[in-house]
C-alpha cells in the first residue's frame, strides 16, 4: 500500500518468506522479520501522519497491530481489516475462505463461494468481465454486478490530489467522517439482468 508524504506517495510492503510462497495458499504465507520492516513503516507512516488531525485517535492503536509480529501474512491482514472496518464504521459479517472448502478458480471460485455462503448477487471489479462465466452465475440464480470504481477525491493537505493510497490517508485526514466521504463517491454498480 502507499501512503502520502509531502511530495509523493510511498510504498510500504510486508517481506514473506519466498521459499515456495507462489504455491501456497493466502493463509499459509509468513511473514518474514529477518528485517526491521515493521518498525520502518511505523516510522514512515508517523513522519507522514504526525501533524494530521486524526493523527493521535488512531496510530497508536496501528502501532499495538504492527508489535503483534504476526506470524501469517493473512492475520496481519485480518487485524489491519477488522481495525479499518471499525474505525470508518462499516459493520459488515467478515468471513475466512480458509474456513470453509471453496473450488475452483477464477470464475468457479467466486460462484462456488456465492452457492456455500447463500448470496444471490456478487459485484466484481471492472476486470471481473474479462474472466466471469455469467451464464453460469445466471443459471445458478447469482446475479452479476461490475463495479466502475472512481475514486473519491478528499482534502490530503497537499496540493495534488494523490489517488489509490492506503485508507491510512482517510482515516488520518478524516477520521469518523470517513465513511461519508466513502459514499459520497460516484462509484457505479452495473447489474446484469
Amino acid at each position: 500500500n502507499f501512503i502520502r508524504s509531502k511530495n509523493d506517495k510511498i510504498l510500504l510492503t510486508v517481506p514473506v518468506n519466498r521459499s515456495g510462497f507462489l504455491k501456497k495458499k493466502i493463509n499459509d504465507i509468513k511473514i518474514d522479520y529477518s528485517t526491521n520492516w515493521n518498525e520502518k513503516h511505523l516510522k514512515s507512516i508517523k513522519l507522514c501522519y504526525q501533524n494530521k488531525e486524526y493523527f493521535d485517535l488512531y496510530f497508536h492503536q496501528i502501532e499495538e497491530i504492527y508489535n503483534k509480529r504476526h506470524k501469517l501474512l493473512s492475520d496481519l491482514n485480518y487485524d489491519l481489516l477488522i481495525f479499518f472496518l471499525k474505525k470508518i464504521g462499516i459493520d459488515t459479517k467478515i468471513v475466512k475462505a480458509s474456513d470453509y472448502n471453496f473450488k475452483g478458480k477464477k470464475s468457479d471460485l467466486v460462484l462456488d463461494m456465492c452457492l456455500k455462503l447463500n448470496f444471490n448477487k456478487y459485484i466484481f471489479g471492472e476486470q471481473g468481465r474479462k474472466y466471469v462465466k455469467e451464464d453460469d452465475f445466471k443459471i445458478k440464480g447469482v446475479r452479476v454486478a461490475y463495479q466502475k470504481y472512481i475514486h473519491p477525491k478528499y482534502s490530503q493537505g497537499y496540493p495534488n490530489f494523490i489517488p489509490n493510497l492506503s485508507v491510512l490517508d482517510l482515516i488520518f485526514n478524516y477520521g469518523n467522517k470517513s465513511l461519508e466521504i466513502l459514499n459520497n463517491s460516484q462509484n457505479k454498480f452495473i447489474f446484469n439482468q
